[in-house]
């Protein structure tokens, strides 16, 4: 229901709905059911005009009463309410608005009213129109929930700025006093700037209503220098009262102000010489009526930032550490350039080992170290000021542009009475400031002056007195000084002595135990009681003390001369402790049982005395002589007792000397006395002495002379009643080094297979440690090429012989080569070291046995070549013989050719050419070169035509003899009829020298031969066969043509000789096997063996040389 409703209009209205719904939903009894359902649809169809009626009439009647009735409060005190007027009320229409609140009260106005406060509840109130449009009455519930509370603006008393640090100071008043009660308060500011109002600052300020009016101040630093652009502030407030439960609201903003800087015509930059905090940001500004063309820090140029007119700014963030000049800002203009200067720094570190101490109990000086540097000098540098809080007074620190070191001091007096300060030292710069606090009680931090006028008084010759002067105030405390005595060649001692405090007087103190005729130095210094710090050391003193008789006599030692006639008297000059001043003289005497013999006073610095002695027991004393006395005498005795079991031993430096044992002697009733010298040194040999007590067994040698590589010799003798006994010798160096020579060394003997070398001890000068051995290597080298550039066992090529009896002085080197040419090396070596090389080339003898055996192993070697060739030869000699030696056939057991008988008859000088079945190895042609041949050595007759059916049973009747001749030309040719020998026979041709054709005579030649009828044939027409006689009308056109080497070609057989056709045939058509001619030197062999032809292995081959015949 709404609150602006009367209660008596809603009731009415309510009323007649209900009556109007009642009569809509009665049933009518007369009509059927479509009746029934239209009525009910035009019932619901009034009801709803009904109700927009009823609506339009409320709505009517709502418009001419108040409504929306608010109410809000500024102070909590009172509430202002204010509602809507009805419609057609015009302006300054009346109201009667009536409230309870404990009581009835009634008022009379025109548009709002102001309430007091109401309690906290639910309150009726009553606004009636006083107009001529109807009695129509609001009544409202107002509760303080439906109330608001909105402060008022709040007014700025002040707004001011401070240029220099471009601080905003606000200043306004809260107005708390209109307040009931206390109510926090929340303002929010807001600061802009330019023209355009950029907000750049929105914050909040929390404050509390105390009941009465309060100013309150606010500050804010702009990030940009508040002359660069104007700057605004508004504020408004928010009023936190926990009391109040209706709803809080933000008053208005407060009418602006602002702040603005009236510009010259002159250019400036902001800020000016500005002190910043490193890595800080800032905004740099030119406000300039010119246009502004670029700005820049240090050379670094900046992005320009337009604010109102031509004025810009830049933006500089993380700033860095300034030099001592600052960090410039320039702005450049079209002719002109502006800027400033930046400075940026630290502020001031809390100061660092602050310390307070006095020095004489009358001023206090105050240390401490500044920390991190700040960066900032000059003006801008950290200042500070000690206060002290006991007695309010405070000191400011005068700073130097340059401080000579890390640490500031300050000086503040001391107060009568007062020995507890509280010191707090402040520092301060620019940027911020600190502060380090000191509690000290000053007696006990009394750091003393140095002494100064220290005098020495003598006492006696052991003793002195020592005085100073200490500036000071020290007459209630004690003080403890330290006198530190120094004297040559001795360690330094110090002496505490403790004394009351004076004021400003001088101290004395004795010092005893002291050494005659010495040279000490003193110093002092001083300090408190209880101790803080010493001072500082004074100036040194020196003295010498006074002299005194010597406290001891010299350290003697004597020597017989090389010839043994006198004794050489040596003695040490006594150390100063022991001398006790300066000594001027010595006194030598020699004593026996029999007189005492004094010589004249010898003068220092003469220590050696000699006297003509012989061999009898005598007794030297030496005495040393001061300017106030002598010394007690030295005594030694002259004898020396033979020792026959002796032997030389070496020695090498231990640590800091050369370490000598010996057995512990009974004997020996004084001391050991060690004697040594170099032993290079001719005798008498003594370099030095030292004296060991004689319950001693060893000693360690030490001395500035002793030299590395040098060799010493070391004797100990044992004292006895009657002399001394020397009982061991001992050679030994303090450090042993290499060799500085090689050994000489030289070939005694060369052979074919060795080489002896022989060299030469190293001396003793230039061996510089006892040797050890000697390392000879040996390689194959010729002089100029041989480089031996390492000589190392590992090598392979090189051999290393390590020699290490040193007595030995040859070696033989063997297994070597004859007549080869080595390179020899040889190097002696110690302990120190390897020493130099030595090298040598040499050229071993030639080898005669080698010789001999190289001469007889080749003669051997051909003596078993002919052997095995003989026997080879003797078994092979059938085959050597067939093959290079064959047996030439007699023509006259020739049977190839036989004539008839008929063709011989009537000559009786007519010899028959008979001829044998054979089977020719080689077919042989015989050519000639003659073009006149003639026959010199052989006469053939022509064979007979006639062949019997058996060669083999046909014998032999007359023979030719026919000279043999080697083939010259061979020529395979390859049998046509392959297809029925399958093999190849051999042609050789011959030349036939001086051939010429014999001439038979009339009566020789046969009458009915048709062979001759048509001029030379190389052989008759065999008649073998048919065959034969059928190829024969075939030749007989060529019979005329010259030359022909046979009658028929076609009767050769052209298998080879090894074939078995040319063997094992039985064939009749076969022609004697070789082309033979009546001039041929040379025909086939025939077999051996007539019943079983066979090839004889015709031609030489490397194979047959080692295949035994079947005859052999």
């Amino acid at each position: 229901m709404p609150e602006d409703y009367t209660p008596d209009v809603r009731t009415d209205y309510i009323a007649q709905m209900m009556d109007i719904s009642l009569y809509l939903k009665r049933p009518s009894r007369m009509g059927d059911s479509k009746r029934m359902r239209m009525t009910s649809n035009f019932q619901w169809l009034l009801l709803t005009v009904l109700l927009l009626y009823l609506m339009n009439q409320v709505n009517s009647q709502k418009k001419r009463t108040p409504r929306d009735l608010k109410c809000i409060t500024n102070n909590l005190q009172v509430w202002d309410c204010s509602w809507r007027a009805p419609s057609g009320a015009g302006h300054g229409a009346a109201y009667e608005v009536c409230f309870e609140n404990g009581s009835h009260s009634c008022y009379r106005l025109e548009k709002n009213i102001k309430l007091p406060a109401l309690l906290p509840g639910d309150h009726e109130i009553t606004i009636n129109p006083l107009h001529d449009f109807g009695n129509f009455i609001s009544k409202f519930t107002l509760n303080e929930k439906n109330v608001s509370l909105i402060p008022d603006a709040p007014e700025i008393l002040d707004l001011s700025a401070d240029f220099s640090t471009s601080t905003l100071h606000l200043k306004w008043n809260d107005k708390g006093s209109v307040f009931p009660h206390h109510s926090n308060v929340i303002w929010e500011i807001k600061v802009l700037r330019k023209k355009n109002m950029e907000i750049v600052k929105l914050v909040t300020h929390n404050t509390t209503l105390n009941g009465r009016d309060t100013v309150h101040h606010w500050s804010w630093i702009s990030d940009m220098p508040l002359e660069c652009a104007t700057h605004y502030v508004g504020i408004r407030c928010y009023i936190d009262d926990p009391q109040f439960s209706g709803r809080k609201e933000w008053s208005d903003w407060s009418p602006l102000k602002n702040i603005s800087w009236s510009p010259a015509s002159q250019t400036k930059v902001f800020p000016q010489d500005r002190v910043l905090l490193v890595g800080s940001d800032i905004t740099v500004c030119c406000v300039t009526q010119e246009k502004v063309l670029s700005a820049q820090i240090g050379s670094t140029y900046c992005p320009l930032i337009h604010l109102d007119g031509k004025n810009v700014a830049i933006k500089i963030r993380n700033i860095s550490a300034s030099e001592s000049s600052g960090t410039n800002v320039v702005f450049s203009v079209e002719d002109n350039m502006f800027g400033t200067v930046i400075f940026a720094g630290y502020p001031p570190d809390i100061p660092q080992k602050l310390n307070c101490e006095t020095y004489d109990l009358k001023e206090i000086i105050c240390t401490w170290n500044p920390g991190r540097p700040t960066f900032l000098v000059g003006p801008r540098n950290t200042s500070y000021t000690l206060f002290e809080s006991f007695s309010g007074k405070y000191v400011r620190f005068k700073r130097v542009e340059l401080p000579t070191n890390e640490s500031y001091q300050l000086f503040f007096q001391m107060l009568p009475n007062q020995e507890i300060y509280n010191f707090t030292l402040n520092a301060r710069n620019p940027l911020g400031q600190s502060e380090s606090t000191l509690l000290v009680n000053i007696t006990e931090k009394v750091h003393p002056h140095i002494p100064t006028s220290v005098k020495v008084k003598d006492i006696s010759s052991t003793a002195v007195t020592l005085s100073w002067h200490l500036p000071g105030s020290f007459a209630k405390i004690k003080l403890l000084c330290q006198i530190e005595i120094n004297k040559t060649n001795s360690v330094h001692e110090l002496r505490n002595v403790t004394m009351r405090g004076i004021e400003n007087s001088s101290y004395l103190a004795a010092v005893d135990k002291l050494n005659p005729y010495t040279i000490y130095t003193f110093r002092i210094r001083c300090c408190t009681d209880p101790f803080w710090k010493w001072s500082k050391w004074s100036n040194e003193k020196q003295y010498l003390t006074t002299e005194a008789i010597p406290s001891k006599g010299p350290d003697t030692w004597r020597e017989w001369s090389s010839d043994g006639k006198n004794l050489i008297i040596y003695w040490k000059p006594l150390p100063i402790n022991e001398a006790n001043g300066k000594i001027l003289s010595y006194n030598v005497s020699c004593s026996s049982d029999e007189e005492t013999q004094s010589l004249s006073e010898i003068p220092d610095p003469q220590h050696k005395a000699e006297i003509q002695l012989d061999k009898n027991d005598y007794i030297i004393s030496v005495v040393a002589k001061n300017s106030v006395g002598s010394s007690p005498p030295s005594k030694i005795a002259s004898m020396e007792i033979p020792n026959d079991d002796l032997k030389i031993e070496q020695a090498v430096r231990m640590g800091n000397g050369i370490l000598l044992t010996w057995n512990y002697d009974p004997n020996v009733t004084c001391d050991y006395v060690i004697k040594w010298c170099n032993s290079s040194r001719s005798e008498p040999c003594l370099m030095d002495w030292k004296k060991v007590p004689s319950n001693s067994t060893e000693t360690i040698i030490e001395s500035d002379q002793f030299r590395p590589g040098v060799r010493y010799n070391f004797f100990v003798y044992g004292c006895r009643n009657q002399g001394y006994q020397l009982l061991r010798s001992i050679i030994g160096y303090v450090e042993e080094l290499a060799p500085v020579v090689a050994p000489n060394f030289t070939v005694e003997d060369t052979s074919a297979d060795s080489i002896l070398v022989k060299w030469e001890e190293i001396p003793v000068e230039e061996l510089r440690g006892f040797l050890r051995g000697y390392l000879f290597y040996f390689e194959k080298g010729e002089r100029d090429t041989s480089k031996m550039r390492v000589l190392e066992s590992g090598r392979s090529d090189i051999k290393v012989k390590n020699i290490t009896d040193i007595s030995q002085k040859t070696l033989r080197i063997a297994d070597l080569q004859g007549k080869t040419s080595y390179h020899l090396v040889l190097r002696a070596y110690t302990d120190g070291g390897m020493g130099p090389e030595k090298s040598m080339f040499v050229v071993t003898k030639e080898n005669s046995v080698g010789l001999i055996i190289a001469i007889l192993i080749p003669v051997a070697v051909a003596v078993i070549v002919g052997v095995v060739t003989s026997i080879l030869c003797y078994r092979k000699r059938e085959w050597i013989k067939e093959t290079f030696y064959p047996d030439i056939p007699n023509p006259e057991n020739c049977k190839a050719l036989q004539f008839q008988k008929s063709v011989c008859e009537g000559n009786s000088a007519l010899k028959t050419l008979e001829m044998n079945p054979c089977t020719p190895n080689n077919v042989e042609v015989l050519e000639t070169r003659s073009t006149v041949p003639k026959i010199e050595d052989t006469e053939i007759i022509s064979p007979v035509a006639e062949r019997p059916e058996d060669s083999t049973d046909a014998q032999p009747e007359n023979h030719v003899v026919v000279s043999y001749c080697p083939p010259v030309i061979e020529e395979e040719i390859v049998n046509p009829g392959a297809d029925e020998a399958g093999g190849a026979s051999q042609v050789i041709y011959i030349d036939i020298q001086s051939m010429y054709q014999p001439q038979a005579k009339p009566e020789e030649e046969p009458e009915n031969d048709p062979v001759v009828g048509t001029g030379y044939k190389p052989q008759m027409h065999l008649l073998v066969t048919s065959t034969v006689e059928d190829l024969a009308a075939d030749d007989d056109l060529d019979k005329t043509a010259g030359y022909r080497p046979q009658a028929n070609v076609n009767t050769w057989n052209l298998v080879s000789p090894d074939s078995p056709r040319s063997t094992d045939s039985n064939s009749e058509i076969v022609s004697f096997g070789s082309p033979c001619s009546i001039n041929s030197r040379q025909f086939l062999i025939p077999p051996k063996d007539e019943d079983s032809p066979k090839s004889n292995g015709g031609g030489w081959s490397f194979t047959n040389f080692f295949q035994n015949k079947p005859n052999d």
